[in-house]
């Protein structure tokens, strides 16, 4: 299980709005010193918006704003999510290669970009309808540190 804290911006009926850097995928990743995400999250302190899905645990009207939260997503999520978004298009683009081959090396190249093509959008199909969402959605697993309730002057501890 992937793990990273973030801090809720907004919350929905069944859902939380945290920001927060992905540092824990960063550090676990073999082109960390490479990448781009991590280079520009490092040096621009840029935060990214993730919508995290409530739990039997955590319901999402346990939140407030600036509330500091633990979010988690499966390493099977991410490897499906992956195989999914990479190896679709490339496996359509070789399949219109082959169907093409016989027209001509110009054929296959207007095939190869067609058929990535296609698969760019068989996949978006695929995410939009076919998989269910909640899958590759990261989830709710526990508010670490929540803001205090103030009521006027009077601070209320929260629970």
């Amino acid at each position: 299980m992937l793990r990273e804290i973030g801090r809720v911006v907004a919350v929905e009926s069944a859902s939380v709005w945290v920001e927060t850097i992905p540092s824990s995928l960063c550090g676990k990743c073999a082109a960390r010193a490479g990448c781009g995400q991590g280079i520009v999250s490092r040096t621009t302190g840029h935060r990214g918006l993730v919508e995290a899905l409530e739990t039997s645990t955590v319901r999402a009207q346990d939140c407030r704003v600036d509330d500091e939260v633990e979010i988690e997503l499966p390493e099977s999520a991410v490897l499906k999510g992956s195989l999914l978004v990479y190896l679709a298009p490339l496996l359509f683009g070789i399949t219109a290669v082959l169907i093409a081959q016989p027209y001509g090396e110009f054929a296959t190249v207007i095939a190869f970009l067609l058929g990535l093509g296609a698969g760019f959008v068989a996949v978006r199909v695929a995410t939009q309808w076919v998989l269910p969402r909640q899958s590759f959605e990261p989830r709710l697993s526990s508010v670490v540190h929540a803001q205090p309730i103030t009521v006027g002057a009077t601070v209320i501890a929260r629970q």
